[in-house]
Order: C-alpha cells, then sequence, then structure tokens
C-alpha cells in the first residue's frame, strides 16, 4: 500500500478531493493512488529524471509540477504502450489507469489550477474486447446451493447464506461483506447495500434469501465481538467475531466451489454475481432496465452483456428457419 508520506503533495491533495468532493470509495481512492503512483514513475525514467534501474523502486515524492506541465498526450500513450509491452496488460486494465488519469489532470487543471493545458482531454480509452461474461448454468448453481445446505462445515450455516445471497440478489462482494443487520428489514423483505461510488441502493429478497439469512442469524455469534469494523452490527462475522473480510468470503465460494466439483480457475465470487443476472435474465423475463436497478449499474450498455442468448437458443432459431428441411 502506498503511503501518503510516498506522495507529492498535489497527489495526496487530489486523493483528498476524490474522498471528500466526489465520495469515492476507499477501494477506488486505494486504485488511484496506486495508477497516479505508476504513472508518475514511469514519467520519471521516460523524462530521464532517474538512475534506478528497478521501476518499482522509483520514489516519486519529489515529482514536480514544472516536470507535470511538461507532459503531453504522447506521453500518456507511451506509458499505456509501457505497460503493454513490459506488464502485458490487459485492455481492462489500461482503460482503468486512463480513467485514472483522466480524473487527476481533471482536477489538477480545473480544481487545484496548477496546470494551465489538461494533456489527457483528448484521452481514448483502449477499446475492451466483448465478451460474454462467465456464469453457471442452473443446473450447476443448484448442485452448488445443495452442497453449500448439506456440508459438513461448522460455518454451514453462514456459508449458505452467503451463497444464497450472490446467487440470488447479484450483489458485488464489498456489498456483502458490508451488509449490517440494521440494513435489513425483515417485514418488508428488502436491505440496503452501499455499491460503487458509495452509492446506496435497495435489494430486495426472496423466500430463498429470507430463509438463509433468518437460519443463519438464529446461530449468529452473540457474545464477545470484537468493536472492530463495526463487527457488532455485521451481518457475517468470521470465526474470530468480527466482519468477515473479502478475502474469507473468496475463500468460502472458492472451497464450495470444488466442492460442488466446478472448475474454480473458470468461476469465482464475481462469475457468481454473472449467474445470478443471467438467470434473472433467461427465466425470469426480467426487463433490462430492472436488472440494471438491481444491479447497480451506472450505464445501460454495462448491463446488456447479460441479455445475450445461449448456444441452445441460437441452434433452436437456426432449426426454425422455414428451410431447414428442405
Amino acid at each position: 500500500m502506498i503511503k501518503p508520506e510516498d506522495n507529492p503533495d498535489f497527489v495526496n491533495s487530489f486523493l483528498n478531493y476524490t474522498t471528500t468532493i466526489l465520495n469515492k470509495s476507499p477501494n477506488t481512492i486505494k486504485e488511484y493512488n496506486y495508477d497516479i503512483n505508476m504513472f508518475l514513475r514511469f514519467l520519471k525514467m521516460h523524462f530521464h529524471l532517474t538512475d534506478e534501474e528497478d521501476f518499482s523502486k522509483i520514489e516519486v515524492k519529489d515529482f514536480s509540477i514544472d516536470t507535470l506541465k511538461k507532459v503531453k498526450l504522447d506521453d500518456i500513450h507511451a506509458f499505456l504502450a509501457y505497460l503493454t509491452t513490459y506488464y502485458h496488460s490487459k485492455a481492462s486494465t489500461r482503460a482503468r489507469k486512463v480513467s485514472s488519469i483522466r480524473v487527476f489532470f481533471k482536477y489538477l487543471t480545473q480544481k487545484a489550477e496548477l496546470l494551465d493545458i489538461n494533456p489527457a482531454q483528448n484521452l481514448e480509452t483502449p477499446k475492451l474486447d466483448k465478451r460474454l461474461p462467465k456464469y453457471l448454468s442452473l443446473e450447476d448453481s443448484k448442485k452448488l446451493l445443495a452442497i453449500s445446505s448439506n456440508e459438513d462445515n461448522r460455518n454451514e450455516k453462514r456459508d449458505f447464506a452467503i451463497i444464497t445471497l450472490f446467487l440470488n440478489c447479484g450483489m458485488r462482494l464489498s456489498e456483502l461483506v458490508g451488509i449490517n443487520i440494521p440494513d435489513i428489514d425483515f417485514s418488508e423483505c428488502k436491505l440496503t447495500v452501499i455499491g460503487k461510488g458509495n452509492k446506496e441502493r435497495t435489494i430486495y429478497l426472496n423466500k430463498a434469501c429470507m430463509n438463509a439469512v433468518q437460519a443463519y442469524l438464529e446461530v449468529r455469534p452473540k457474545e464477545n465481538i470484537k468493536p472492530v469494523k463495526n463487527s457488532k452490527n455485521a451481518l457475517f462475522l468470521s470465526e474470530r467475531l468480527e466482519r468477515i473480510s473479502n478475502r474469507t468470503v473468496q475463500y468460502i465460494v472458492d472451497r464450495e466451489l470444488r466442492l460442488a466439483g466446478l472448475d474454480t480457475k473458470k468461476y469465482s465470487v464475481h462469475k457468481l454475481r454473472h449467474t445470478a443476472a443471467t438467470l434473472m435474465y433467461q427465466y425470469g423475463n426480467v426487463d433490462v432496465r430492472a436488472l440494471q436497478e438491481l444491479l447497480g449499474h451506472e450505464s445501460i450498455s454495462t448491463t446488456q452483456i447479460y441479455t445475450h442468448v445461449n448456444n441452445d437458443q441460437v441452434r433452436d432459431a437456426v432449426e426454425r428457419n422455414p428451410l431447414a428441411n428442405m
């Protein structure tokens, strides 16, 4: 993790702005810090301002605004090319870097007024490969739930509730970990989560979710809960009696997938989110706008990846061609 004391003052001011004014999440701030730090290290190398040959050891605390004033669009393109050549970065990774750089230079020119010209003004986002999301079939989803509910595991009810919420609601990992018991409205069968950009949204709970959560609450520890991370109110607790961590949830999902005989290299926590969205669209006749609201997508184009049809539907369409039996 990059410490504030390792950053130039203008980077820390940028991070403070994105935290307090743009209200970005801690994860986003961490990504901004990492991306900008990497960009500045590249610029020191690019402009021959360091003799350090180990890229990871290049220090940027002394990076000056005067040097940033020299940056042109071509220099940013050189950074993206460096990522591709030496780190074999995917288009999605470079796109994130582009997003961070855009916000950074916009702040320096429009808010902090430290630069007169924004070199990233015409910076384009790398074209992303359009890939269909990987997801579990309905049969595999049922198999995963069956394994989770029958496993000889002292945390069986907790782990089953976690899998059930992922597969039924399509929530993100951070959203599930952040659930507090007071966030759940048991009479209305719904809960409130904090999604990307600290945006609050409502997730409705079906019968399966309510049953799983209530069954877990009956055995959830109530004593000796540690006073950290608001653990007293946390829905899901670890064996250390504190709010469950992202890593622990990832471990649980990975273990349950393996026990169900499913490929853990192909599926993960985020693939369960894809699964929930795909199953709702394919079997529930859910409107794409409703799906957008449920998943907390800012853009409808993000949701539309779930409107793909499966291979059986494509095959069926061909078989129904009136010329099929000629």
